[in-house]
């Protein structure tokens, strides 16, 4: 009875030798591919919170740069920011609040160049389309309105897409297009929650134009009043 397990035992390990001879290469860089990948991965999380951490910090010496008003400190800490961390979304940030500093100080071009580079750099679209609607309106007021519309032209996200079109409308106004520039705000006007502040304002540009945008609705209140009526 041993001596028939031992031979059982024996055939066992004789099959699982010839089937790690056979298959024990590819078992083993299976292993190696999978124990790396996963290695790779923890590591690249690491850089990735480290990468934060860092531009986080940097983020703060740009913010205290601007406080200080110091163009000069500007102009470093937002080049920095850019060489080092440009990927990160604090760059983004950094850049939208290094051009608003510029632009209250009178610094247009400066200003120009930061939206520029978040318009174009931003990997975050809502960053991207922030930047080309602050710099559509910056060239709007240097009368530069063909520059100004492709900044706002094409497709953006649908949170932007309303605040897009009302720039569009402003810009078309400026140039006198007064029927394309109604089109745009009406867009803008049907785009914006009615709950927002802006859409007023949008309805009021509508009504310089002529355009009441409220013509024909009926308000809720109004509506429940006459239907306890007709009751």
């Amino acid at each position: 009875m041993a001596k028939h397990l031992d031979l059982e035992e024996q055939e066992q390990l004789d099959e699982i030798k010839h089937f790690w001879k056979q298959y024990g290469d590819l078992i083993t860089w299976a292993l190696i591919v999978v124990l790396g990948a996963f290695a790779a991965w923890n590591g690249y999380q690491y850089w990735q919170r480290n990468q934060a951490a860092q531009a986080s910090v940097m983020y703060d010496e740009v913010e205290r740069a601007v406080q200080s008003g110091d163009p000069t400190r500007i102009d470093r800490s937002l080049a920095d920011m850019k060489d080092r961390f440009g990927r990160t979304t604090y760059a983004q940030q950094a850049g939208l609040l290094a051009a608003r500093a510029y632009y209250d100080k009178g610094n247009l071009d400066a200003s120009r160049a930061a939206l520029n580079w978040v318009a174009e750099k931003a990997s975050d679209e809502g960053y991207q389309a922030i930047a080309k609607l602050r710099l559509a309106g910056l060239l709007l007021e240097k009368k530069a309105y063909d520059e100004a519309l492709q900044q706002v032209s094409g497709s953006f996200p649908k949170d932007f897409a309303a605040l897009a079109a009302d720039r569009r409308g402003d810009i078309l106004a400026a140039q006198g297009k007064k029927g394309e520039a109604k089109a745009e705000y009406e867009k803008a006007y049907k785009g914006l929650d009615e709950r927002t502040e802006y859409r007023r304002l949008v309805e009021v540009k509508l009504n310089a134009l002529g355009v009441d945008p409220t013509a024909g609705q009926v308000k809720p209140t109004t509506a429940a009043f006459n239907a306890e009526v007709k009751q």
